[in-house]
C-alpha cells in the first residue's frame, strides 16, 4: 500500500496498469469518515459489507485489514492509493513515493542501493523493493539517532548547556570521521 504521495500515471504497454494506482483524498467533509474509524478502532473483527439491495457478504480479515489503515491514513488527513507489492514503477513514480527527485531515484539506482529491470530502454523499479530500501533507509537514520543519542549520554552532554553540546558534537564528528578513515 503506497501511502501519502501523489503520483502520476504513464501510458506504457510494458508497464501494467490498472485501476489501482488511482491516488484518492481524503474526502472534505471529515465527520463520515471520523464515524467510520472510531467504528473500526472498536472493532477487531471483520464484519459485513452491505450493499445497496441489501445483500451481506463476509468481509475476508485481509480486506478488513486494508480498511483499517486506509481509514487511518485518510484520518491524518492524508491521500492514498492502494497497490500491488510487484507494481513496475517508472523512475518519476518511484521519486513521487519517496519524496525525492528523478535524478535521485537515477543515483541510487545506479548505485545498486534499489534494484531494478529495465526491459527496454527505461528503468522499471518493483514497488516491494522501493518499500524495501524506504525500510533499510528508515533503520539506518533510527541506529543512528540511537548512536547519536548513546554519545551524548556517553559524553555527558543530554542535559548540558548549548555551547556543551556543540563542543561534543564536534568532537563526536571528528571522532566518526576517523573511525571511518580507519576502516
Amino acid at each position: 500500500m503506497m501511502m501519502g504521495r501523489e503520483s502520476t500515471t504513464h501510458s506504457d504497454p510494458t508497464h501494467e496498469r490498472g485501476d489501482a494506482d488511482e491516488v484518492i483524498f481524503p474526502p472534505q467533509d471529515l465527520d463520515e469518515l471520523l464515524n467510520l474509524a472510531r467504528f473500526v478502532e472498536g472493532h477487531t473483527e471483520p464484519g459485513l459489507l452491505l450493499g445497496p439491495d441489501g445483500e451481506q457478504v463476509p468481509l475476508p480479515l485481509e480486506v478488513y485489514q486494508v480498511l483499517t489503515q486506509v481509514v487511518e491514513v485518510m484520518r491524518q488527513g492524508k491521500a492514498i492509493s492502494v497497490a500491488p507489492r510487484g507494481l513496475l514503477l517508472t523512475t518519476q513514480e518511484a521519486a513521487d513515493i519517496m519524496g525525492m527527485s528523478r535524478p535521485t531515484i537515477v543515483k541510487l539506482l545506479e548505485e545498486g542501493k534499489i534494484p531494478f529491470e529495465k526491459p527496454n530502454r527505461h528503468r522499471r523499479i518493483q514497488l516491494q523493493d522501493l518499500l524495501d530500501f524506504q525500510e533499510r533507509r528508515r533503520a539506518e537514520r533510527r541506529h543512528a539517532l540511537n548512536e547519536l543519542t548513546s554519545d551524548a549520554d556517553e559524553l555527558g552532554i543530554a542535559d548540558g548547556s548549548t555551547e556543551d553540546y556543540a563542543a561534543a558534537l564536534k568532537r563526536a564528528r571528528r571522532r566518526r570521521a576517523a573511525d571511518r578513515k580507519a576502516s
